[in-house]
């Protein structure tokens, strides 16, 4: 049985005290939701700890947007993955496409923030998918392939168990095109499809979560399908009941 993820990922938004007041919104409210399903809240940098402090004693889970490529060292403004830990993080995104769209980075460079994150214990979000020039160019199938090929596909066995895979239709996210269920399952399926060519029957276990705007509505509707193990939520993470009633479309 695949894990079921909904996490929050609440980009660079929420001053510290709306923080700490929005993970309380989500512990006091995460009993409304069956326990199979896991609860993540990913906060700036600047109020992991405060975070960190509210869901102490709760099955909420805190993880960090991001990572430093490198251990430690003269890299002004960056933060280490041993320093994400230190403050009770067990997850990180990476390869979000805002990451890749804006600040350049590339797979050389998430193999290596790759390599950092499993030497601190934390398990990586890896994020992959098409922009709306790649998909209608009927190239979608082709930049998720190439995307896990040059990432996860370094992993070693051992650390291919201890990962989760983010699908973002980075085409239908501010665009005002849609993603529809039966196209996010035949996305997810075909990775399913590509992790197993390299990683065997293990690839039944990865869970692979949906990031294109999933919201209370159509949440029910996506979880359903069956390579759909979840999501990463953006806006609708911003609102305790969105992102709880996020978490009810599993028991839909």
């Amino acid at each position: 049985m695949r894990k079921k993820i909904v996490a929050g990922n609440w980009k660079m938004n929420t001053l510290p005290a709306e923080g700490v007041e929005l993970a309380k919104g989500v512990v006091a409210q995460r009993g409304e939701v069956c326990e199979c399903v896991n609860f993540i809240v990913c906060p700036p940098f600047t109020h992991l700890a405060q975070v960190a402090e509210v869901l102490k004693g709760s099955t909420v889970e805190l993880g960090a947007q991001n990572c430093a490529a490198e251990a430690k060292g003269a890299y002004t403004g960056e933060v280490a993955a041993s320093m994400i830990a230190a403050l009770g993080c067990k997850y990180v995104i990476l390869g979000h496409s805002e990451r890749r769209q804006y600040y350049g980075e590339t797979s050389e460079t998430l193999n290596k923030k790759m390599e950092q994150v499993y030497a601190n214990g934390l398990t990586p979000i890896y994020c992959v998918g098409e922009n709306l020039d790649e998909r209608e160019a009927g190239n979608h199938f082709a930049v998720c392939k190439q995307q896990i090929e040059e990432v996860v596909f370094n992993l070693t066995e051992e650390q291919f168990k201890n990962l989760v895979i983010a699908y973002e239709p980075v085409w239908a996210i501010g665009t005002g095109k849609t993603a529809t269920a039966e196209q996010a399952q035949e996305i997810h399926a075909y990775i399913r499809e590509v992790l197993s060519s390299k990683f065997g029957a293990a690839a039944e276990e990865c869970p692979i979560l949906y990031g294109g705007s999933c919201k209370p509505s159509n949440a029910a509707e996506i979880f359903a399908k069956e390579d759909v193990d979840g999501g990463l939520i953006g806006g609708a993470a911003l609102k305790a009941e969105d992102f709880i009633a996020i978490g009810k479309g599993f028991m839909a």
